[in-house]
């Protein structure tokens, strides 16, 4: 895998939680634990307690509006999440040599 970039785009305007609403204007605050620039593109890694509870993070890509503003945007390729997905594994879980 290529090298990440750690980032911190979103931290610096949102804090560590940042509240979420879906297409039903459901709202469900989101704890930010990892942001990071892979290949020009950031992504974020988020937990909402009911992913806490499943073991599970939600993964966003992070793009900038035209008002230089940020959102965050659901992965629907396959090979992207689960690119993704292996990078935060890495950085949460790093490889551990043999002792």
């Amino acid at each position: 895998m290529s090298l990440t970039t750690p980032s911190d785009v979103l931290r610096k305007i949102y804090g560590d939680d940042i509240l979420l609403s879906d297409d039903q204007s459901e709202s469900t605050v989101y704890q930010l634990l990892k942001e990071f620039v892979y290949e020009n593109q950031t992504y974020a890694v988020m937990q909402s307690e009911a992913l806490k509870k499943e073991e599970e993070v939600a993964l966003f890509r992070v793009i900038s509006n035209a008002d230089g503003e940020y959102e965050l945007v659901t992965i629907d390729d396959d090979d992207e999440w689960e690119t993704v997905s292996e990078l935060y594994d890495e950085m949460v879980f790093p490889e551990q040599d043999d002792l």
